[in-house]
């Protein structure tokens, strides 16, 4: 399904994201602005916009001191909010599109949710970033370009396009499944543990897909959301080719587009870089030069020779040539854990390794060619899955489930024999 009219007209969006407990001082307002999309607009304008915010948001509560605000519908203007975490609000505020209403604001607070869950998933929460460094100059510099990667996948030309209701409500936060029987599904699940089983004593997590659709996972559902969501955007085999998000209410641009899109893009880091640094009070001296891993930004992984695959944005030091293996963290059982993703034509695997389990880089390299070891039957495996899309093959279970059964004794002997 491709973008409706109604999304493709031009419309004014402004998104910020402030902290309540911040800039409570008459002179210090600013401080309290972590993140403001157009960064270009005057410091005048984006305090206009988040006193109004922050006015609805108090005096709602006097209505509902249980429920947050979620919608404020002004004549021109809908007030998308999301408090992302206590007293850090996430504030969206779109011109109105007649022929939708209002029934494109849950549509948008979806978007809202993505982005932090996102963020969680690759820096923890804001508020961890905040008490680490009070100044905020830290959490800027990591919010900036994160929400202008993840917007990327929005702009078209020079507008940026959100997607409709209908465009997205079945999609975003959800997971599109692999429909296989119930016959086939105990057989792949057997297939997983062989899998995990490479890693020997180590303790990983898995996911599957086959093309943009999960086969299986041993995560949490958040986390399962979180990841599926990020391999959709950046990590599938159509994501990597196409160079864009491959959720089917992104408009696939052109050459051309793209190329103005990332000028956009640059010149739009470029001012929020320059804002973020004329409000950070940090104390002189301190150490600005950290490395900044952009996980959202487009055309960053490629895959390797060995099938796994690799990406710079990770680097150890913003002067280090030496790529770093990417880490994430799980919110269900609060590690941090590396992502290793193994790719043979339309089939993803991604290991999830704790960090704490294995010794940095030289225990990952390991883990690697362990599973480098013991993929042959991946070719098989792989190539019997592309009969699954079709409906037809389901009336077969039984064969399917005696195929796995022997990829899995095979690798079992495999093991055995080492």
């Amino acid at each position: 399904m491709g973008m409706s009219a109604a999304t493709t007209a031009a419309e004014g969006i402004k998104f910020c994201i402030f902290d309540l407990r911040r800039g409570q001082q008459e002179g210090q307002e600013l401080d309290k602005i972590l993140f403001f999309f157009p960064a270009d607009l005057p410091f005048s304008a984006q305090l206009s916009v988040i006193g109004l915010s922050e006015g609805l948001i108090t005096f709602t509560r006097i209505f509902s001191p249980e429920a947050a605000c979620e919608v404020i519908e002004a004549e021109r203007h809908s007030h998308v909010f999301y408090e992302a975490e206590p007293d850090i609000w996430m504030v969206m505020v779109v011109e109105k599109n007649e022929s939708e209403a209002i029934w494109r604001i849950d549509a948008l607070r979806k978007v809202l949710k993505e982005v932090h869950s996102l963020f969680l998933m690759f820096h923890g929460s804001i508020r961890t970033m905040i008490e680490k460094e009070p100044a905020g100059g830290l959490i800027r510099s990591h919010l900036y370009p994160f929400i202008m990667d993840y917007l990327s996948d929005f702009l078209l030309g020079k507008k940026l396009q959100l997607p409709s209701f209908r465009d997205c409500l079945k999609e975003r936060g959800t997971v599109q499944m692999l429909t296989v029987s119930r016959e086939a599904a105990i057989e792949v699940q057997s297939l997983v543990r062989v899998l995990e089983s490479f890693a020997g004593n180590t303790q990983f997590y898995s996911l599957i897909l086959f093309q943009d659709l999960l086969v299986s996972t041993t995560l949490s559902p958040v986390d399962t959301i979180n990841l599926f969501t990020y391999a959709v955007l950046r990590l599938t085999p159509r994501a990597l080719s196409s160079g864009v998000s491959s959720w089917s209410y992104l408009r696939k641009g052109s050459t051309t587009s793209n190329v103005a899109t990332g000028s956009i893009l640059a010149q739009s880091a470029s001012v929020s870089e320059q804002n973020f640094r004329s409000r950070d009070t940090s104390p002189p001296g301190g150490d600005n030069s950290h490395h900044i891993a952009r996980p959202l930004q487009p055309d960053r992984w490629s895959k390797g020779k060995d099938g796994f695959l690799v990406t710079d944005i990770w680097g150890a030091e913003a002067s280090s040539s030496t790529s770093a293996t990417p880490t994430i963290w799980l919110q269900q059982t609060e590690e941090r854990v590396y992502v290793c993703a193994y790719q043979y034509r339309s089939l993803t695997l991604i290991l999830l390794v704790p960090v704490a389990s294995i010794l940095g880089e030289q225990g990952v390299s390991a883990v690697k060619q362990q599973i480098l070891e013991n993929v042959s039957f991946l070719p098989v495996f792989t190539e019997f899955f592309f009969p699954l899309l079709n409906p037809s093959v389901y009336s077969c279970p039984k064969q399917f489930g005696a195929l796995i059964a022997t990829l899995t004794y095979r690798s079992c002997c495999s093991l055995m024999i080492k």
